[in-house]
Order: structure tokens, then sequence, then C-alpha cells
């Protein structure tokens, strides 16, 4: 009697960012799951009133410029969230969520270099725009907190347009200790 083979249970590993198109599920995937979240999710459909397919291919030139060096992107990404801020302020439980999510569609999507790169530049990005924000926030002639710089810790209080009242949403502001008030 022979023996056969040994199975491999094991998933494959994902591959790691290697073009526009994955550049482009990437953003892709990362929106899907960041439209429906109970914390961020609003700033881009009740706030920003994202047009997601007319955003798509600017999100995907930005991080095919930084993951490929394609060069495909033009422009500044802080003005579009300045702009936000003023009309519903970004707090530094955004910025954690955001990231959050962002890890998270990388991990499930991509394995490599590229994908830890993807990570890095957001955590990056997420930290600079949060120390610009705050920064906007301050009145002249104020100094920033030693850690403005830091990683946006979770515990930052999140407000959202809409006042005060509502209840929080289960699970997500709970577990980044955000106060949330409901979306207006």
């Amino acid at each position: 009697m022979s023996a056969l083979p040994a199975r491999d249970d094991r998933a494959p590993q994902p591959a790691d960012i290697d073009s526009r198109q994955d550049c482009e599920r990437l953003v892709r995937a990362f929106y899907a799951r960041a439209l429906d979240d109970e914390v961020i999710g609003w700033l881009f459909t009740d706030v920003a009133h994202l047009d997601l397919e007319a955003h798509v291919p600017r999100l995907t030139a930005f991080w095919e410029t930084v993951l490929l060096g394609a060069a495909s992107y033009g422009g500044g990404a802080f003005r579009p969230h300045a702009a936000l801020h003023a009309r519903a302020p970004l707090r530094a439980g955004h910025f954690a969520r955001w990231l959050h999510l962002w890890n998270l569609t990388v991990d499930e999507l991509f394995a490599g270099p590229r994908a830890e790169l993807a990570k890095r530049h957001a955590a990056r990005v997420a930290r600079a725009f949060a120390a610009r924000l705050q920064a906007l926030a301050q009145p002249p002639g104020a100094s920033l907190p030693r850690t403005a710089g830091a990683a946006p810790p979770a515990g930052a209080g999140a407000t959202s347009p809409g006042g005060a009242g509502a209840a929080p949403p289960a699970g997500a502001a709970a577990a980044l200790a955000i106060t949330y008030h409901g979306r207006g």
C-alpha cells in the first residue's frame, strides 16, 4: 500500500503590491470597509459626500506613486483634509481608526515589502495630518504639545456634526475610547 502525499492545508500567501491594479484593488477594498465604518464612515458619506468613483483614480495614483514610484499623482493630499476638518473636526481617534482599517485591508490582500511600506506610509500620513490639523486649531503663538508628532492615541475624543445626545455605536467607539455623538 502506497502512502498518499502529505496534504498542504496552508492558504497561499498573498502577493505583494506590484501594479496600479493592485493599488486600485487596495483603495477600493479599504473604502468599502471605511464607508460603512461606524466611527469614520459618516465623515466620508455625510460630511465629505465622497464620490468614490470620481475619487478612486486620484487615490490610486497617490498609492501608485508612493508604492511603485510611478509619479502619477500630482497635488497635495493635505488640503482636502483641512477643508474636511473645518466642517467636522478630525480627531486623533479618527486617524487611529482610519489607520486600523487601512492596515487590516492591506494585511488581508497583500504581503511583502510594498505592503509593509503601504502601512508605514499610512502611519506617517496619519501622524502628520493629525499634527498639522492640531496646529491649525492652536491660537497664534501657542506651542504644540510635545507629543504632537507621536502616533495618534486611540483615546482622543471625536465629535460628529449632529450634536450630543445620541448613544455611541456598539463596539468600535468603546474599543477606541472615542466619544462619539451620533451622525446628526
